[in-house]
């Protein structure tokens, strides 16, 4: 069924999808693995463009990532953020590290010269030494915006500077102007397995699903999906998955997130903890149940929970990278 070197598709945002995207890579052939990024949390800030999932994906894979917060540069100074807060300038409340600041700028001059941010992604990556191809889900803005009980917010604002507090009343996908990424749709096609990682799938997953020809190009695909639950007792890892579930009346649990994705399971990887679950998850219409670790707190525990995910997917041993000693 499979090439001797298959081609998986991870679809990732947040701290959980650079987690899963660290396991895959440990756990494939070079040149296996093409991580589609959410890019609804996109932003400017100091005029520059500011990407932190395709970012924080990069920093992890790169080996550079702040292991403690999950995100940003590890060792990385703020000496510019501080300067700008004395100069009176705005929105300093969104943390931007000296080196995360180099990326951004890097990224911005390549933007204005005209290439697109696939483009420029891949040159990042390729200095950075990144062992996977990252694609953002799309060369157009698509931002996220949150309808709270203040107002509408973009994502950044009500996630960072109101530290999620904001009531959620609705989210709104503001994607009808953009579209796939010829890379993204080409990596879909090639698919011989697609994973959707434990990322929130309200505010990582759905933003991609909801780009115009996404969810089409998923389901013709010939691959199987296979999805891990971003919860574990119930509860989301990190972030407020769980609480929106209940503000935006979706349901609760894994249940709920299996709804959430519908037709497109093929399986659903479940942590232990949440074993009882696996009866309403098959009843919420999902082939496949498989249960296992689902924490990710070391590469190994990522690597262990990338390979139940890939045999799930129907991934052999031979299929696989040698396990690291």
């Amino acid at each position: 069924m499979f090439k001797r070197e298959p081609k998986v598709v991870l679809l990732a945002g947040g701290v959980g999808g650079a987690r899963m995207a660290r396991g895959l890579v440990g756990s494939l052939p070079a040149g296996s693995l093409s991580v589609v990024v959410n890019i609804g949390d996109d932003e400017h800030f100091h005029g520059l463009t500011v990407c932190p999932d395709v970012d924080t994906v990069t920093y992890t894979l790169g080996g550079l990532i702040h292991a403690q917060q999950g995100w940003g540069v590890a060792g990385d100074t703020a000496n510019a953020l501080g300067m700008l807060r004395k100069l009176g300038a705005s929105n300093t409340w969104m943390h931007l590290g000296d080196a995360d600041i180099g990326v951004h700028l890097f990224r911005a001059q390549c933007l204005a010269s005209g290439e697109t941010l696939t483009a420029v992604t891949a040159r990042i990556t390729h200095a950075l030494n990144v062992q996977a191809t990252i694609l953002p889900a799309s060369d157009d803005p698509a931002p996220t915006l949150v309808d709270t009980d203040q107002g509408v917010m973009r994502f950044q604002q009500w996630f960072v500077r109101h530290r999620a507090q904001p009531t959620v009343r609705a989210l709104r996908y503001v994607t009808e102007q953009a579209r796939v990424s010829p890379a993204v749709a080409a990596a879909l096609a090639e698919a011989d397995l697609v994973v959707i990682a434990p990322s929130n799938p309200l505010l990582s997953i759905y933003p991609m699903l909801k780009l115009p020809g996404f969810s089409e190009a998923l389901k013709t695909t010939r691959a199987k999906h296979i999805a891990v639950s971003p919860l574990i007792g119930g509860k989301a890892v990190k972030g407020p998955l769980a609480q929106m579930l209940v503000d935006l009346r979706v349901g609760s649990g894994n249940e709920a997130v299996a709804r959430l994705y519908g037709d497109l399971l093929d399986g659903f990887v479940i942590d232990e903890a949440d074993a009882r679950d696996v009866s309403v998850v098959t009843a919420a219409g999902v082939p496949q149940v498989i249960v296992g670790a689902t924490r990710m707190d070391d590469r190994q525990k990522a690597t262990q929970l990338a390979r139940t995910v890939l045999q799930a997917g129907g991934l052999r041993q031979e299929h696989l990278a040698p396990e690291e000693v």
